[in-house]
């Protein structure tokens, strides 16, 4: 039994570590989301910046896919915005550098914009350049397989609904937050109609009795 025990743990403890280490590497990359978006769709999407190094990432650039149109950005305390445009006024890309610290090792930093996605399915590769403290640059271009891979984002046909979904959800929302309110109306008046009934039955059974004297 002891042999067995060992033998399991020489095969198995080294598995178990190269699994949990291989996690940690792939956790640590430079991620996108979502993974899935639907054609022409107006997308928000956010970038995960982690940080692999014992230095601080203090600047994130992100290229533009083709196919794809950054519009708009969500301010980020502690860091400036800027974007590279063509000559017709298009981003190329964007970035985001610190004003201060930056991402020190151990953290992570997200970071969100907005983008029209391409008319027709396919998807978009996210090249990402994080800039560290030291001057040292890990550019995520690559394909899956590689150490340093891109985000991807697959963007599948979708149907005409699409473009309304979120006004199908604000109006669905609104009729539901009409009808809780009308219900909460109707549950608060009926305990005061219950009382009048009361009060009413209680005068017609006083009037009956003295009738009966």
């Amino acid at each position: 039994m002891k042999k067995t025990l060992k033998k399991i743990s020489k095969v198995g403890l080294p598995t178990i570590l190269g699994l949990f280490l291989f996690s940690s590497v792939a956790s640590a990359h430079v991620t996108v989301v979502p993974k899935t978006s639907t054609t022409g769709a107006w997308e928000t999407y956010t970038v995960k910046v982690p940080v692999e190094k014992d230095v601080p990432t203090t600047k994130v650039t992100i290229k533009t896919p083709g196919g794809a149109e950054i519009e708009s950005y969500q301010p980020v305390p502690g860091w400036k915005y800027s974007a590279d445009k063509d000559s017709s006024g298009k981003v190329k890309s964007i970035s985001f550098e610190a004003t201060g610290e930056g991402i020190l090792p151990g953290q992570f930093q997200q970071f969100s914009f907005v983008a029209k996605n391409p008319d027709k399915a396919g998807e978009l590769a996210w090249d990402a350049f994080q800039y560290y403290k030291d001057g040292s640059v890990v550019e995520w271009t690559g394909n899956e397989s590689s150490d340093s891979p891109h985000s991807i984002t697959a963007i599948v046909a979708g149907t005409s609904t699409d473009d309304h979904h979120d006004e199908q959800a604000t109006t669905e929302n609104n009729n539901k937050e009409v009808t809780k309110t009308a219900d909460t109306e109707q549950s608060s008046s009926l305990p005061l109609i219950l009382s009048i009934v009361s009060v009413i039955l209680s005068l017609v059974a006083l009037v009956g009795a003295f009738r009966k004297r």
